[in-house]
């Protein structure tokens, strides 16, 4: 199949963002911060972390140099794209007193400037993906979270160095992206720096018509190809997604929910890193004067006592119940409700726990501990 790839180098990455700049992107990418990779503002090359990849394990995250210079030989950011499409705090109205009652003030929506993610990877494309399903495919749309998606241009990039928490290619989701992009890059380094580019758009290529580049050769396709295949064989986790919605359904009563309890801290870490989570809270809040008031809507946790509160107290009073609650929704009630795993094996949940609960070895755990029963039916879990 002709991919009709190009080829650019260092220079022409430096120009794809300055030309995505001059048609009034703000470019977020990757960018180092307080010792680890995150997805910031970036103005050209220089605030790419090349160099550097991320050496990553349950409970562990460091930086550290690389062999070689590659701008995009890290692994996930600490999050995604679910930060920029959908704010951890999200301004819904402001009212202001006036002479003969309050005004609304227009949504900071409004004047946002559309955005261009560079370096976005295949996981958080299928997280992106779980979103528009969940926020804008359903019959009421999120109408803040489709005014800031309709503009984003997507330059994606293949992951050649998964960390030590990545199970993209257990779930499907990676790691070369199939879809979801303007431009997808694969970064190759010998025997030339340079990125493979294929257009996934109309307007992808628009911008790439900007930047000087050459046709692809056999030798780029196949380097490019050998990345995947070489990230394929060195995800850091497997999880085992053959029937595990019956398994964790089954598992609903089992006691190994109370050992992952004896560790958990309802921290809440897994779901704010977590690409696919969008529980949200709602609060109101007023200036001193009672002249001006905000509702503002921020993100939430299935993970907090109170966010399964009702009149007469919470309905998931013990953190057994809550890990079982999010671990259950994300990978089994999902599937019923949107016909997808709410998973996208980012690992990042792994990483930043600080109990090291690893939800790869929670899953094949209670996958071991769920036996098979034979009915008349035939077998299940």
């Amino acid at each position: 199949m002709d991919r009709h790839a190009q080829v650019i180098d260092v220079d022409g990455l430096q120009l794809l963002i300055e030309v995505l700049a001059s048609r009034g992107y703000t470019v977020m990418g990757p960018t180092v911060r307080d010792g680890a990779v995150v997805v910031a503002p970036v103005a050209g090359v220089a605030d790419l972390p090349r160099g550097l990849r991320d050496e990553q394990d349950a409970a562990h995250y460091r930086l550290v140099p690389r062999d070689d210079d590659a701008f995009f030989g890290h692994a996930a950011a600490v999050q995604g794209a679910k930060p920029v499409l959908f704010p951890a705090d999200q301004l819904l109205w402001r009212a202001r007193r006036s002479e003969d009652g309050f005004r609304l003030d227009a949504s900071d929506d409004d004047d946002a400037a559309p955005v261009a993610l560079l370096g976005a990877r295949s996981c958080d494309l299928a997280a992106v993906d779980i979103h528009d399903e969940v926020l804008l495919r359903r019959r009421f749309s999120d109408a803040h979270y489709a005014q800031r998606r309709a503009g984003t241009f997507v330059v994606a990039v293949t992951c050649g160095d998964p960390a030590g928490t990545c199970f993209c290619a257990s779930t499907g989701t990676g790691p070369r992206p199939g879809a979801g992009f303007d431009l997808l890059l694969t970064e190759l380094l010998e025997p030339v720096h340079r990125f493979l580019v294929e257009v996934g758009s109309v307007r992808g290529a628009e911008v790439l018509a900007e930047v000087p580049a050459a046709p692809a050769g056999p030798g780029d396709l196949a380097a490019a190809d050998d990345v995947v295949v070489r990230a394929t064989g060195r995800m850091g986790r497997v999880l085992e997604t053959e029937g595990l919605r019956d398994v964790l359904y089954a598992a609903a009563e089992s006691p190994h929910w109370d050992d992952v309890a004896s560790r958990c801290l309802a921290c809440t870490s897994c779901t704010l890193v977590c690409p696919t989570c969008f529980c949200t809270s709602v609060e109101d809040v007023a200036d001193l004067t009672g002249d001006v008031a905000e509702r503002h809507r921020v993100w939430d946790s299935c993970f907090s006592k109170d966010f399964a509160y009702i009149h007469g107290g919470s309905l998931r009073g013990e953190t057994r119940s809550r890990y079982r609650q999010w671990i259950t929704h994300k990978l089994a009630a999902w599937q019923d409700q949107f016909g997808m795993l709410g998973c996208v094996g980012c690992g990042r949940c792994i990483t930043w726990c600080p109990a090291a609960i690893d939800i790869t070895a929670e899953a094949a755990a209670l996958r071991a501990a769920t036996p098979l029963v034979t009915t008349g039916e035939g077998a299940r879990r």
